[in-house]
């Protein structure tokens, strides 16, 4: 995909200054990534040149294992990441599985949807700590940055993000 928009998020500058351990040198951050499918291979479907299109965080998983089955894929153990497994959005071109993906709306501009690709995968850490479990209502939620992208697409008023 060509890059068009991605933003600044602190997971971001935990993989540059080595906080997070290195999953592949030299990597090119940035996991809030807006853009335009530039190719595709071929067995992809649903995706055409020039659709505009999301990347976030969560780049890859087996899709088979337990954490995968509940619905709770960031803690998958194969996970992988956009910008600290592969390359991110701070860059002209990136890469992403078609399954991680994601169609944006029109109308918005990708400065403001930028960092609502980010699926706050951030504030989810603590549902994978023994005896949290989000069927009880112990588990996280990042609704509150969810809330905040709902209102920029659907209000004009709601100036789109700018730093």
């Amino acid at each position: 995909m060509r890059v068009r928009a991605c933003g600044v998020c602190r997971t971001d500058l935990h993989v540059v200054e080595g906080d997070l351990p290195v999953r592949r040198v030299g990597v090119t951050p940035g996991h809030e990534v807006v853009g335009v499918v530039a190719g595709a291979g071929a067995r992809v479907r649903g995706f055409a040149v020039g659709d505009r299109v999301g990347v976030a965080w969560l780049r890859r998983t087996d899709g088979g294992c337990a954490y995968c089955a509940r619905g709770a894929e960031n803690l998958c153990p194969r996970s992988e990441y956009t910008g600290w497994c592969a390359d991110g959005g701070y860059a002209e071109y990136t890469t992403v599985p078609a399954a991680f993906a994601y169609r944006l709306p029109d109308g918005v501009p990708d400065v403001a949807l930028a960092p609502c690709c980010a699926r706050a995968s951030s504030a989810t850490g603590r549902c994978g700590e023994p005896g949290c479990r989000p069927a009880d209502g112990s588990g996280c939620t990042a609704s509150g940055a969810a809330l905040i992208c709902a209102r920029r697409w659907h209000s004009p008023r709601v100036p789109p993000c700018t730093s």
